[in-house]
């Protein structure tokens, strides 16, 4: 039997209890005003009691409510600080482990899964486990062939639970409305519970992982671990050294901030276009910064400033989106025309990918207004992502007096870009957390198609090409 809650009853009891505890202490809050405690003090107290509940009850379910607790934990640089405080560590804890299940349970899916001799396939073993998520947890071993791995068990009932836990969440999805201002919990619950049978297939995994790997082999900033084993509960592949990304959150120096979010603005917008797959969860318990030779994984020495030998490892393949051709040609068109100001061309191409439906009827400088500021961090050679650039974008949009408030809710995010956006944003919120410095607009004119302006030839392309033995002079580069 798995630790896991295998019984709806059981989850859903603990789930319910939720929005009943939320509504207790506002309840206690006001019990301790009257008191005579001053309302800052009370919200804080009720903000930590509320954060250690919920991500208490998330990260013991593992399942759909930790996935849940792990998407939003990226988005947590939205709140206000005061807010914010008492998420964040509660939040950290979902992206690097929860309570593991008994060793018994992992041994009986190995020997289900590999065979009874499994332990052959190892010299060694580590029934510790190193990390654990949402659908199943990692041990440190090594392979038969002397390579360091990792293991992947799948929790036992984990589809089960996973589905049990969404569904129950999206009854109250309202309640949790303002852990994230500004954005509809719901639709990330649904897209969630969509893609439950994806990640539970590790044969999908695999492929994407192999992929990924073999396109990146040679890659000097970016690490894929190789597949070695896969079946129905269990994956086997390479283990990295590196340091989580979310200790570089929280103790890395500037140059590993910006190193770390330079490279992850990098895969991100470098893997559609090179794999024609889009890692579709990017929360820093997947992404590992990975030191220069001779330099310990702990970064207790630092390299040498600007070398740039500082690589980004990446885990966990279980959610991708399919993206053959790369991503959407719309999006770096879209962007390149909102930085050039041509507020007619981007509205009409917004209302022909269905961002704006038919119905509506929008001011194409207003949707231009609400754009801009967003798309800030495209703008400069450099920029540096903060906390408080993004809670001021979100107070903006969060805002029902706010002009931007009231437009945002007439604009429509069709189904296929669902899943695009919602890496995007998670994207942006760990740069943010990370604090990090980066050339964002270098990687979208490397990888973002329809980012770069097309250019006509220019005079002596023009000229060879010219048959009459006329100099073609008026074909200089015309951005169009």
């Amino acid at each position: 039997m798995s630790d896991l809650p295998r019984k709806a009853v059981t989850r859903t009891a603990k789930l319910a209890a939720l929005p009943l505890g939320f509504a207790g202490r506002a309840t206690w809050g006001l019990g301790k005003r009257i008191g005579g405690k001053s309302a800052e003090i009370v919200a804080r107290e009720v903000q930590q009691r509320t954060a250690d509940q919920l991500f208490k009850v998330l990260g013991e379910l593992k399942g759909g409510a930790m996935k849940l607790g792990q998407a939003l934990s990226v988005f947590e640089s939205a709140l206000p600080e005061d807010v914010a405080g008492p998420y964040r560590a509660a939040l950290t804890k979902l992206q690097e482990a929860a309570p593991p299940m008994p060793t018994r349970t992992v041994h009986g899916v190995l020997a289900e899964r590999l065979g009874e001799d499994w332990r052959e396939l190892f010299t060694e073993f580590e029934d510790q486990p190193s990390a654990a998520a949402s659908i199943g947890q990692v041990h440190r071993a090594v392979w038969h062939d002397g390579r360091d791995v990792a293991v992947k068990v799948q929790y036992p009932g984990a589809g089960e639970a996973l589905l049990s836990d969404l569904t129950q969440l999206s009854r109250f999805a309202r309640l949790l409305g303002p852990l994230v201002p500004g954005m509809d919990i719901k639709p990330l619950i649904t897209e969630l519970r969509d893609r439950v049978s994806e990640e539970l297939d590790y044969e999908l995994e695999a492929r994407a992982q192999r992929e990924h790997a073999a396109e990146f082999e040679d890659d000097p900033d970016v690490v894929i671990p190789g597949v070695l084993h896969q079946s129905d509960q269990v994956l086997v592949t390479e283990w990295i050294e590196g340091i989580p990304l979310s200790e570089v959150i929280a103790d890395g120096t500037a140059e590993q901030r910006d190193r770390a979010g330079q490279l992850l603005a990098r895969f991100l917008f470098s893997g559609p276009a090179r794999t024609g797959l889009l890692h579709a969860d990017p929360h820093p318990g997947n992404f590992r910064l990975l030191p220069p030779a001779g330099v310990p994984a702990d970064g207790t020495e630092e390299p040498a400033a600007g070398d740039g030998r500082w690589r980004l490892g990446v885990l966990d393949f279980g959610t991708v989106d399919r993206l053959p051709g790369g991503l959407p040609g719309i999006i770096g068109d879209a962007l390149r025309m909102t930085l050039e100001g041509d507020a007619d061309a981007v509205y009409a191409m917004l209302r022909e990918a269905g961002f704006v439906k038919e119905s509506i009827e929008l001011e194409p400088d207003a949707v231009l207004a609400y754009l801009l500021p967003i798309i800030e961090p495209a703008q400069a050679d450099e920029f540096t992502f903060t906390r408080s650039w993004l809670r001021s974008q979100a107070a903006r949009i969060a805002d029902p007096r706010s002009p931007a408030h009231q437009l945002g809710k007439q604009l429509n995010l069709p189904p296929s870009y669902l899943l695009i956006h919602r890496v995007t944003l998670s994207t942006i919120g760990v740069l943010c957390q990370l604090g990090a410095t980066v050339r964002l607009r270098d990687e979208l004119e490397s990888w973002l198609p329809g980012f770069l302006p097309e250019y006509e030839p220019d005079e002596a392309d023009a000229d060879e090409r010219t048959t009459d033995g006329n100099s073609a002079q008026d074909d200089t580069p015309v951005e169009v």
